[in-house]
């Protein structure tokens, strides 16, 4: 088969394509990669999340790149992606492999590729590597691999515990003390994935009380149809938050790089609003000031709390393999994605879950503020701002004549309002009068139609993805 890199790695159905012998190709081609970049001698962190035999693929990778000479620092147990990532900086790695299919369905695995900054690889190097996946492809013979007791034997591969270099990171980053003795009623939901325990090790010892549901390791993530922390995903959390008295709700998805956020009442905050509170907790609580960084599937609030704080925001395509090297180039303070995922300056530049957290309970201690309040101060600043996404399925085969449609439609209004622009970077992005827009894209990591849209109401919102369904066709 043919291994394509989407949004943020290569993904497929476990046995079906995600088979261990298309995963020995990529790590042939990760460790052609490193020794054609001068970076193998530095080495290759190997990491894993919960699913289905994720150590095993991360066992294969090991020996693969191990066989190749290149030296490899293996996890010894299932990890969120931001704390390896985390591990190959502070190991001066050349590189990470992660094996995860982060929100995906439980039939899911994937290959993450981490660069040496421990974000997502650039879109340059993605194409190398690639490329070198395909060579190790057509002479498969050519694949080399070790055992691991031979790889650790000769002194090529080391077992390392992720977890304590990664607290004592977060530590630095975020007054922990504060949190603990602030008595907040916290309820986490891990969604059965690699960052169950984490909030409870990291906040424990005061006293704010957290109650975890959802902690323990199940491949099959019972009661959800993936472990993405969105609305749909979380019934259980959105319940009990309301009916045990908690303060807020927090969700990482299945290796923890993303947030979910429930409020007092039990309502979801969207991902626009999660992102809008983090940036206006560094700008007007924290005083800090610096550039900030969006996707195109991110809200225009960024750009409405940039003009009013005085600092640039710069957007990219989806995925952090464009708004990580952005955010390296700018120095900049966040970047964030519609998908949840938040990075933040002073952690590697990739999305990190549970710092973001952490970051949320911060501004709700430091301020004294509840979630609703906290959103009623962001809407003073930047007005009512409504969003929702539809996922649609559809006929791959279908993909060029959605394209073709969207190309000819000759769009000068959507639900009343003007559109001001068109964007074509990653889809179809229409800006609207007043900052908001509607977006159509194919999705990066699973057969979608993903349609977008932002207005001042509810009304508005659902009446902009009605037009650009209609105007895809599907």
């Amino acid at each position: 088969m043919n291994i394509r890199f989407g949004t943020d790695g290569w993904r497929a159905v476990i046995a079906e394509d995600f088979t261990f012998d298309n995963v020995r190709l990529c790590a042939q081609g990760t460790a052609a990669y490193l020794k054609r970049a001068g970076l193998a001698p530095r080495g290759l962190v190997v990491g894993y999340d919960t699913r289905f035999g994720s150590d095993r693929f991360a066992a294969t990778v090991a020996g693969v790149v191990a066989a190749n000479g290149v030296p490899v620092f293996l996890c010894a147990r299932p990890a969120p992606t931001p704390v390896v990532s985390y591990n190959l900086v502070t190991l001066d790695a050349g590189g990470g492999v992660v094996i995860t299919a982060s929100h995906n369905p439980a039939e899911w695995n994937g290959y993450k590729f981490k660069g040496e900054s421990g974000g997502s690889a650039p879109q340059e190097s993605i194409d190398e590597l690639e490329r070198l996946i395909a060579e190790a492809a057509e002479d498969p013979a050519g694949v080399q691999e070790m055992s691991l007791p031979e790889a650790e034997a000769r002194g090529i591969l080391q077992y390392i515990d992720p977890e304590p270099t990664y607290l004592g990171h977060v530590a630095s980053l975020v007054d922990l003390q504060s949190i603990r003795d602030a008595g907040l009623s916290v309820v986490v939901d891990s969604m059965f994935g690699a960052g169950a325990g984490y909030f409870d090790k990291l906040l424990s010892g005061g006293s704010t009380r957290v109650t975890e549901i959802n902690g323990e390791f199940n491949p099959a993530f019972p009661g959800l149809s993936q472990p993405e922390p969105l609305a749909h995903n979380l019934s259980r959390l959105l319940a009990l938050v309301p009916s045990t008295g908690a303060d807020v709700g927090l969700a990482t998805d299945g290796d923890a790089d993303r947030l979910g956020v429930v409020d007092e009442n039990g309502r979801f905050l969207t991902t626009l609003e999660t992102f809008a509170l983090l940036c206006l907790y560094h700008l007007e609580i924290l005083h800090r000031r610096g550039p900030i960084v969006r996707s195109i599937t991110m809200t225009s609030m960024i750009d409405k709390l940039g003009e009013r704080y005085g600092v640039p925001v710069f957007d990219t395509p989806v995925g952090f393999k464009h708004l990580g090297p952005v955010m390296i180039r700018e120095s900049a303070l966040l970047a964030g994605e519609e998908s949840g995922g938040y990075a933040i300056q002073g952690n590697v530049p990739e999305r990190d879950g549970t710092l973001s957290g952490l970051l949320i309970l911060d501004m709700m201690v430091q301020t004294g503020k509840s979630l609703p309040q906290l959103l009623e101060m962001l809407t003073d600043i930047v007005g009512p701002h409504y969003y929702d996404r539809w996922d649609v399925e559809f006929d791959a085969e279908e993909t060029s004549e959605v394209h073709a449609r969207l190309r000819a439609a000759s769009v000068s209004a959507l639900a009343g309002m003007q559109v001001d622009s068109i964007d074509t970077r990653d889809g179809y992005r229409f800006g609207l009068e007043g900052g908001y827009w509607g977006l159509v894209r194919f999705s990066g990591t699973e057969p979608l139609l993903r349609i977008y849209a932002e207005a001042d109401s509810p009304e508005t919102v659902q009446d902009l993805l009605e037009e650009l369904r209609d105007i895809a066709g599907v």
